[in-house]
């Protein structure tokens, strides 16, 4: 277990969760705003896309009371995408989540998992900076992400092609420590 803040907790992914991410990303109001309602996922693509010993992300499931809800996954940010959005010689994580039982939205827990996995990203990583770029259109995610502390920074226009449409993306931040020079 990477941490538990009270009722939530945030789990290495296994195997054997496959099916729940398979149940999440074949459900049309998951997919509306992950990956796409065009672009379900069955068993196979699930372990290709989740199941990689040499990913560069963290794929954790996120249990709320001790109940599967949900996935998100962090990475350290690659020298080509740093330069890409502007910033140089930082520790900068981002983070990509999604709460797979529609029985659990709207009830504050997004914002619990985004503002426990800042401050474990902060606190154990040493993140100077923890970005995400949601869908502009995605307005319940960035008004979570703002009440969790995340400015806009930048808008990534047609970034993110999603339901044959390139979407725009906010580049959004949460500014951690100052890099120490």
């Amino acid at each position: 277990m990477f941490y538990q803040d009270g009722h939530l907790s945030v789990r290495d992914l296994e195997v054997q969760d496959l099916e729940l991410l398979v149940k999440w990303l074949s459900d049309d109001a998951v997919l509306e705003f992950y990956e796409g309602r065009d672009n379900p996922f069955d068993y196979d693509k699930a372990k290709k896309v989740f199941i990689k010993p040499d990913a560069e992300e963290t794929a954790c499931i996120v249990e709320y009371m001790k109940k599967p809800i949900g996935y998100i996954q962090f990475y350290q940010l690659d020298e080509e995408t740093m330069l890409e959005y502007g910033y140089s010689r930082e520790i900068i994580y981002g983070t990509d989540q999604f709460i797979g039982e529609a029985e659990y939205w709207n009830k504050g827990i997004g914002t619990l998992l985004v503002k426990s996995m800042t401050a474990f990203l902060l606190e154990k990583k040493r993140a100077e900076r923890v970005i995400m770029d949601p869908q502009a259109r995605n307005v319940r995610a960035i008004r979570c992400y703002e009440k969790c502390g995340f400015e806009k920074v930048k808008l990534l226009s047609s970034r993110e092609l999603h339901e044959g449409v390139y979407e725009d993306c906010w580049l959004m931040e949460y500014p951690g420590r100052v890099a120490e020079e």
